[in-house]
């Protein structure tokens, strides 16, 4: 737990302090030294046109986690107000709902992201639409569950009869329940986010150029993968164990939520 504790931390301090780390500008061309090797000029080398690999790994870093960051904190808001509502409301309210959640969550999240993003238009602004308009249901579904639960608590029946509005019990008596169930989602929301942006970003819909991100990065290798497959494998890692921490740490969390419930 605290190795992977760390690699978060370490992942939050490049995404923080990254840019300013970077030995080169992310965006500077330099064509004589196109496609070289890793160096000690260059330590992961550079791309088709002289940017220095690392320096756009650091940048990267920051959009990477950063939106992917944005975009699970909106919709753990979204979904836990949904889920609140349609547990805190009437059983039209509650069928309504979770009609409109289960309806977008009949939809495949990348596909959709994919076609609200290609309607909408390749940039940044889109992006971040299209990825939380996508990931906001699992929040509401577990809200909603764990606030069925609550409704026949007997501190939650008192709180109703002394008369405090539902908003009222849901700050005080819902949220409390809810917080541990619903950060472990969002560490894989969070997660699914990073792969999301990366896919997107490969796909063209994301960051646009020259912004380095890491999806676009992958975008950018695609053409040179046979030639110097080394522009892949960078960018490909820093997501696969970026990813992997972060769900690593969410099972642990989940375990120690667990343990937690036991002893109590």
């Amino acid at each position: 737990m605290r190795s992977v504790i760390t690699l978060i931390c370490v992942f939050v301090g490049l995404a923080t302090l990254g840019p300013m780390l970077a030995p080169y500008d992310p965006t500077q061309i330099d064509i004589p030294n196109r496609l070289s090797a890793p160096s000690a000029a260059h330590w992961l080398g550079t791309d088709a046109i002289g940017r220095d690999i690392l320096s756009r790994l650091l940048h990267g870093a920051r959009w990477s986690l950063g939106l992917a960051f944005l975009i699970s904190v909106t919709g753990l808001v979204i979904g836990s107000l949904v889920g609140l509502l349609a547990a805190l409301g009437g059983r039209a309210t509650d069928w309504a709902v979770m009609r409109v959640t289960d309806t977008f969550l009949a939809f495949p999240e990348l596909v959709a992201s994919v076609v609200i993003a290609g309607l909408l238009g390749a940039s940044t602004g889109s992006l971040i639409f299209a990825l939380t308009v996508t990931s906001w249901m699992r929040y509401a579904r577990v809200a909603r569950g764990i606030g069925l639960s609550l409704k026949t608590r007997g501190y939650v029946i008192q709180a109703r009869l002394a008369g405090l509005s539902p908003w009222a019990i849901a700050r005080w008596h819902y949220l409390p329940s809810l917080l541990p169930s619903l950060t472990v989602v969002w560490t894989g929301m969070f997660a699914r986010a990073i792969l999301g942006i990366s896919a997107l970003g490969f796909l063209g819909f994301g960051v646009q150029p020259p912004m380095p991100e890491w999806g676009t990065m992958l975008l950018d290798a695609r053409i040179h993968m046979r030639s110097t497959p080394l522009q892949m494998i960078w960018p490909g890692l820093a997501i696969v164990i970026c990813v992997l921490a972060i769900n690593l740490s969410g099972d642990a969390l989940r375990d120690a939520l667990a343990k937690q419930e036991d002893r109590g």
